[in-house]
């Protein structure tokens, strides 16, 4: 019926039918880069601008900074404490397990970090650092514990991201939004937690392949799909 249909249809129609069709096709050069077996950049786009999840962090913390202040802790080093809490803070602490950084004023595993003294901190940065620790739950409990009563945790997690060439032996997790609120849950009030999802499928693709946030629009980086997320933020107030 269909092809009866078709053959009924004037020729000019039909000319202007297939040129739209031709259009639609997808050229070979438009799938040279879905096609690569390698990523554009083996350091997550570092060397072609800002990658793009650090593009979701770093808008994350501008959003919270002031929650930035007092005495704040941060991993492995006080850059965004630096960056985000401009004449706020008063002390700056630095933690990490590796006693070769010679920014750290705590050298621990935060997982066994039974001694740091209780609520110490009036804000926690732990930007992209929970994936590398086993003890998820004992990990989370002590950075609640040693803030201060309404300290803030500043959380960053990936959903997507490449096993870490540099860390391979201890690159453990990946996150839902579901999973991260329910950990969170265990150590605090649920109203006092705002899980943030960052990304959508091209993002994804994107930081996979080792672009830039540069090289993406701003429409397409700040369209949220919940279903495909790249980085998952949490603000966190202590009970």
């Amino acid at each position: 019926m269909m092809k009866h249909l078709k053959n009924l249809l004037p020729h000019s129609f039909k000319r202007k039918l297939w040129r739209q069709r031709q259009n639609w096709k997808v050229s070979p050069a438009n799938w040279e880069l879905l096609r690569r077996l390698s990523p554009l950049s083996p350091h997550y786009g570092v060397e072609r601008g800002q990658p793009i999840d650090r593009y979701y962090i770093e808008n994350f913390l501008a959003k919270y900074s002031a929650d930035i202040k007092g005495r704040v802790l941060e991993i492995q080093s006080s850059g965004y404490t630096r960056q985000f809490g401009k004449g706020r803070v008063n002390q700056s602490d630095v933690l990490d397990i590796d006693s070769a950084n010679p920014q750290a004023s705590l050298v621990v595993d935060l997982s066994k970090a039974d001694g740091i003294p209780s609520g110490q901190f009036d804000c926690f940065i732990l930007t992209q650092s929970l994936q590398y620790m086993f003890d998820l739950k004992s990990a989370l409990g002590h950075a609640f514990r040693i803030l201060k009563p309404e300290g803030v945790l500043l959380v960053s997690v990936p959903a997507i991201a490449r096993i870490d060439p540099g860390a391979r032996a201890t690159d453990y997790w990946r996150f839902t939004p579901m999973g991260l609120c329910k950990l969170m849950e265990e150590h605090t009030q649920p109203q006092n937690i705002e899980i943030t999802v960052h990304g959508n499928v091209l993002s994804d693709f994107g930081f996979l392949m080792g672009l830039s946030h540069h090289e993406l629009s701003e429409r397409e980086l700040n369209t949220t799909d919940t279903d495909f997320p790249l980085v998952l933020c949490a603000r966190a107030v202590k009970s």
